[in-house]
């Protein structure tokens, strides 16, 4: 598929472990020929970028509906006239950003998304790439005794940490964005650690530092041990690509088998983008 044979599209990989620039395709004339297309390059690169794309807000939706029903974040209020579509926004004068630190998006839903989307509206002259980490890579890298430790754990996942009762959305000042507080935000819910892609079958880490609490059946200072090494393993250098941010650009990640990282380097500088997420299926 690599070498753009027989596709309506040109495929350019960015980075070896995961990761493709597409080019040649207008988002907003996708049908659904070309959205196969396009998922099978996503299950194969897990990280797709296309560039030079001019999306309005229902427009961005549209393309995603294509690839699954949508998400409406719930805890994080959305734009009127499209509530699935969540502005993602740093003022000059704010020190936080949203999306900060690895993680995989909302994996403390019981059913998580398959992705996310992406767009970037306004971003700073320098800084404010997004870094990606392929978590079957990571899995792969393990010894096979540390997959057969991890293969049969379950893992307790919780939005507390950030939206919970004293999370980082009471503690920390997002400014512009919407951000709820809810006790709802408390709730575990278990997903395997190691999961199996839906689509391509493949295995991979499904643990992240904000969102998952503890390894069922071990003790905290077990699980907190394990869990430190899965992280530090997992965010290494090796498995990871880089996207770079130009207004137009548009990048869908499956939230499935990559986590990522919204670097916060560009202070003084405004980053506006928008993103919508599509529903995903219980981990397995």
């Amino acid at each position: 598929m690599s070498d753009g044979a027989d596709l309506d599209f040109f495929i350019k990989p960015i980075a070896g472990a995961l990761g493709a620039e597409i080019d040649g395709i207008d988002l907003t004339q996708v049908e659904a020929p070309q959205a196969k297309q396009i998922r099978e390059a996503f299950n194969q690169y897990h990280v797709l970028v296309f560039r030079g794309q001019t999306l309005s807000p229902l427009q961005q939706k549209k393309f995603a509906q294509q690839f699954g029903p949508l998400e409406t974040h719930p805890y994080i209020t959305g734009l009127d006239e499209a509530p699935e579509v969540v502005p993602i926004i740093k003022e000059p004068d704010e020190k936080m950003n949203f999306g900060g630190g690895w993680h995989s998006d909302m994996s403390f839903l019981s059913k998580p998304p398959l992705g996310s989307l992406l767009y970037a509206i306004e971003v700073p002259e320098y800084g404010g790439d997004t870094l990606f980490s392929n978590q079957h890579a990571a899995y792969m890298a393990l010894s096979d005794t540390m997959k057969s430790i991890l293969d049969d754990l379950q893992g307790f996942h919780s939005a507390a940490s950030q939206y919970g009762r004293g999370g980082d959305s009471e503690k920390r000042n997002y400014g512009s964005m919407q951000l709820e507080v809810s006790d709802q935000a408390h709730q575990l819910v278990e997903h395997p650690v190691v999961r199996t892609h839906p689509e391509s079958k493949l295995r991979s880490l499904y643990v992240n530092r904000p969102f998952t609490e503890s390894i069922k059946g071990m003790q905290q200072s077990e699980s907190d041990a394990l869990l430190k090494f899965l992280y530090r393993h997992c965010e290494q250098e090796r498995f990871t690509c880089r996207v770079k941010w130009e207004a137009g650009t548009l990048t869908m990640w499956d939230n499935r088998i990559v986590q990522h990282y919204a670097l916060n380097d560009y202070q003084g500088q405004r980053r506006h983008m928008n993103r919508v997420t599509v529903g995903g299926d219980s981990p397995h």
